[in-house]
């Protein structure tokens, strides 16, 4: 009997939006009923809905009167019109290019630091990565730099050991750019093309975390011509916008490339992906809709607009 074929990735994502797009589309079709016309209550009822999905209030305004000018040059009663213009228009802003990623010598390992506070999922996406990158043929290698959190070593540790991928990590409260350090020199000695490295979301108060983060980029580059080549920021959707104020620190500290949104799978409130891009200007690379390798999806602003949207 032949094996049942994974979900596609569509399938995945609207799986993993079910919350966000019901609660949305429940109160997006409240809001126009059957038919919509673009006067005041039913553009305030429009808002409202997109403000409960925490698209933020900066965008909610802006979706609205886009709503407002399409749905005031075509006839008042074209049902579609909230779903066509809502579509086309949070695509067209998560369609953020960013700065452009690193390319690595010829023989190199890519180098992609993984950022963000604690509790975001930030360890189990950079394993998530690394599987990814192994399932497609590569060979990478994961660095546990988050030494001052024992848990991220042994998380981190379960993570290779089930997926057979070489982890370097030295004991809990090691300097985490002796890590780094190491981790460069086992992943070219072992012709690796990927080296991942897990970096600590929060340090005890007689160090500075930024200052250690700007150290991990300095002895990386050292190694590894152009390393970083990709800093990844991951954010936690469900905590969404609380999240911004440290997240702005890890750009300036950081030098930030592109953002994850984990726990997508888990709030009603997944639209706080407009707000998060419209604020840091950053593209979004990938969404974590499960808590499984194969639940990181590579973004895509369409795809994701569709799953947000659509029926």
């Amino acid at each position: 009997m032949a094996e049942p074929s994974k979900p596609s990735l569509m399938a995945r994502l609207k799986r993993g939006l079910f919350m966000t797009h019901t609660e949305l589309i429940s109160r997006v079709g409240e809001a126009i009923k059957v038919r919509f016309s673009p006067d005041p209550k039913a553009l305030d009822a429009l808002e409202e809905a997109l403000l409960a999905a925490d698209v933020g209030p900066a965008t909610a305004s802006e979706l609205v009167e886009a709503v407002r000018v399409e749905a005031g040059r075509r006839d008042a009663g074209e049902t579609d019109v909230v779903r066509r213009v809502l579509k086309a228009e949070i695509a067209r802003r998560l369609s953020v290019p960013g700065p452009p990623a690193g390319v690595p010598a010829p023989g190199q390992p890519r180098v992609v630091l993984v950022v963000g506070v604690d509790g975001t999922g930030k360890t189990t996406t950079a394993a998530k990565i690394a599987a990814r990158a192994a399932a497609a043929g590569g060979k990478p290698v994961l660095a546990a730099a988050d030494t001052f959190r024992a848990a991220a070593i042994d998380q981190l540790e379960v993570w290779a050991g089930r997926l057979g991928i070489p982890l370097v990590k030295h004991k809990p409260g090691a300097d985490p750019a002796a890590v780094v350090f190491d981790a460069c020199a086992a992943a070219k000695a072992r012709g690796a093309d990927l080296l991942i490295v897990d970096t600590a979301g929060r340090l005890h108060t007689k160090h500075n975390l930024m200052e250690e983060l700007s150290k991990i980029r300095r002895i990386a580059n050292r190694e590894i011509a152009g390393a970083p080549h990709e800093v990844l920021l991951v954010l936690d959707a469900v905590t969404g916008m609380n999240g911004l104020a440290q997240a702005r620190e890890f750009l300036k500290a950081a030098g930030v490339t592109g953002l994850v949104l984990t726990k997508m799978d888990g709030t009603a409130k997944g639209g706080v992906i407009l707000a998060i891009v419209r604020e840091l200007n950053l593209p979004v690379r990938y969404v974590g809709v499960g808590e499984t390798a194969d639940d990181l999806l590579d973004f895509d602003a369409e795809g994701f607009a569709s799953a947000l949207i659509d029926d």
